[in-house]
């Protein structure tokens, strides 16, 4: 059987707020696989005070290599963690989008501490770009709090994204609550690590991967971090997104 698939990791050295060096990208990358991953698409943060496109394309390129070099049975896909901006929206349909995997659908972030009443119109325009928005950890972000939230988005033709951290208490009470909330609900479509830095990825991403599982079951664990994640990497439409 295929291995896990983490679609939400910053994994790259030096070029945002994840990994700061080659030796932290490799201890995180081993972590990953004695966890049961076997693919990631690192998810660099899109934004103007960090690495630009070149530079994460190279960085990609160093990575490959160095974990062939070191044996670690990782595969690297393409993929950024946009945020909802009017810069962002405006790169969707040309060259300059920063997209996910093959192309059909895009990781994007929200204010974690701010409303954003335009969001469910946001979804829309980038559904018209013929895009499916795949939202980051909406369990730690202000705008899910709101009753009926996270539904609505789904319902808008988004996909929500499970920081699994969350679930053992890692970003505090209120995104366990919700994360908890949402999975009993099916909101769901897959789960990620956002795993940063190398300092105990295996024992707090072994401990979340754990609770997922005991929470939902094998066959949901697997739909959720690797039937699902490994779809959208390639670009095929998920069984809930079909009529």
């Amino acid at each position: 059987m295929s291995g896990l698939v983490d679609l939400h990791c910053h994994l790259l050295p030096g070029v945002d707020d994840g990994a700061q060096r080659l030796e932290d990208t490799l201890e995180m990358a081993r972590a990953l696989v004695d966890l049961g991953f076997s693919t990631v698409a690192p998810s660099p943060h899109a934004r103007p005070e960090y690495a630009p496109p070149e530079v994460v394309d190279a960085r990609l390129a160093e990575v490959r290599a160095a974990l062939e070099r070191e044996g670690i049975a990782l595969t690297l896909g393409r993929n950024a963690e946009n945020v909802l901006d009017d810069v962002f929206l405006r790169s969707l349909g040309t060259p300059a989008a920063r997209l996910l995997g093959a192309g059909r659908y895009v990781l994007v972030e929200l204010p974690y501490t701010a409303p954003v009443p335009a969001l469910l119109d946001i979804l829309f325009r980038i559904r018209t770009k013929g895009v499916f928005p795949v939202i980051a950890h909406p369990e730690r972000c202000l705008e899910f709090e709101r009753k009926g939230r996270a539904a609505e988005a789904v319902r808008t033709g988004a996909l929500l994204q499970l920081d699994v951290g969350a679930l053992t208490g890692r970003y505090g009470g209120t995104a366990k609550k919700l994360a908890r909330a949402f999975l009993d609900e099916g909101l769901y479509a897959l789960g990620a690590t956002d795993l940063h830095a190398p300092v105990g990825a295996r024992e707090w991403v072994g401990k979340a991967l754990a609770e997922l599982r005991s929470r939902v079951g094998e066959q949901a664990f697997g739909r959720l971090l690797r039937e699902n994640p490994a779809r959208l990497l390639a670009g095929e439409t998920l069984e809930s997104q079909e009529e």
